[in-house]
């Protein structure tokens, strides 16, 4: 064999041979790289201006202190905060770098309208964080002090009120028009995209009634008048109101909002996100703003966060079954 021959082979043998023992060095390094690495997005549901965007500005940057990393808040509003979450639902790659917040309306979506992504296989479940209080509120200078007041004007003039709720296919939205109906009256029921919008409106009396969460501010400034709650017990912060069950009508809802991701996501990932939220979960900052807007705090961990979810669809698809409710 020509000894230049030989000692080009000689050469590519030890090529490959330290090429192989670099791949070999730096693929534990690349394997072992920790999660997060880089910023995170946390999908927001609604419009800026809620209730949503203090508490979740608090919670992501007390999270972002546990992870290293900046986390991001995108608003994808739209659908009555379907949409965004639903983008989430759809996406193909699950890496824990996508977050989105979770509600029951994304829940319920499939049996209210057409959606392309289903709530209860497309999604990774990572934790509860609280539970919304829902009320019944007016502006002060408005002619009704108490529920009984409103309902008895609702009977007088079927359908001349108008209600207020953040999406037209929320769980607030349905009790409000329940309500109504146990009153044998309607009301004229008003969607809106966020909950800026519809104090605005209340305020500016282009609205009668708002039937939705995130009143606390509104009514601290004296710029409105609660009513009733859906709650199952009288707030803490308003004892002299009342809950519309406590005034003889058998309505409670309950809505937890938690975080979600893609479907089929890392259970490490998840766990390190799940661990750095729960701690982020107890920042003074961040309960402060939930009490602010009259959240309840609420952990649940993601197993429970699912078994809820699953629980919930069932009992929504049966109370839309009872009330004759044809999807769109």
């Amino acid at each position: 064999m020509n000894p230049s021959f030989r000692t080009l082979r000689r050469r590519a043998a030890i090529g490959v041979l330290l090429a192989f023992g670099a791949a070999a060095a730096s693929g534990p390094a690349l394997a072992a790289e920790p999660f997060p690495s880089k910023p995170i997005t946390l999908v927001m549901p609604f419009p800026p201006g809620g209730s949503f965007d203090p508490i979740f500005r608090t919670l992501a940057e007390a999270a972002s202190r546990e992870l290293g990393q900046p986390i991001v808040l995108m608003h994808k509003p739209g659908a009555g905060g379907i949409n965004g979450p639903g983008t989430v639902a759809q996406m193909s790659e699950a890496d824990g770098y996508t977050l989105a917040v979770m509600h029951n309306s994304v829940i319920r979506a499939p049996l209210i309208q057409k959606v392309s992504w289903d709530p209860l296989r497309d999604f990774t479940y990572l934790a509860g964080l609280f539970g919304m209080a829902t009320g019944v509120a007016v502006a002060t200078d408005a002619p009704w002090k108490t529920l009984d007041e409103l309902l008895a004007e609702a009977k007088k003039r079927p359908g001349a009120l108008s209600w207020g709720t953040v999406g037209a296919t929320s769980i607030n939205r349905i009790y409000g028009e329940r309500l109504a109906r146990l009153n044998g009256t309607t009301f004229n029921m008003v969607p809106f995209k966020g909950g800026s919008e519809a104090f605005t409106a209340l305020i500016g009396h282009h609205l009668d009634v708002y039937g939705d969460p995130g009143f606390g501010a509104q009514v601290q400034g004296g710029k409105v008048r609660l009513l009733a709650t859906f709650t199952a017990e009288r707030l803490r912060r308003y004892p002299e109101v009342p809950t519309v069950k406590e005034l003889g009508h058998d309505l409670v809802i309950e809505s937890p909002v938690g975080l979600v991701a893609p479907k089929n996501l890392d259970p490490k990932v998840g766990a390190r996100l799940a661990a750095a939220f729960r701690k982020a979960a107890a920042d003074p900052a961040y309960l402060n703003q939930l009490d602010q807007f009259d959240m309840q705090a609420k952990w649940i961990d993601g197993s429970a966060y699912t078994a809820y979810a699953k629980a919930q669809f069932e009992r929504d698809a049966k109370m839309l079954a009872e009330l004759g409710f044809k999807p769109e």
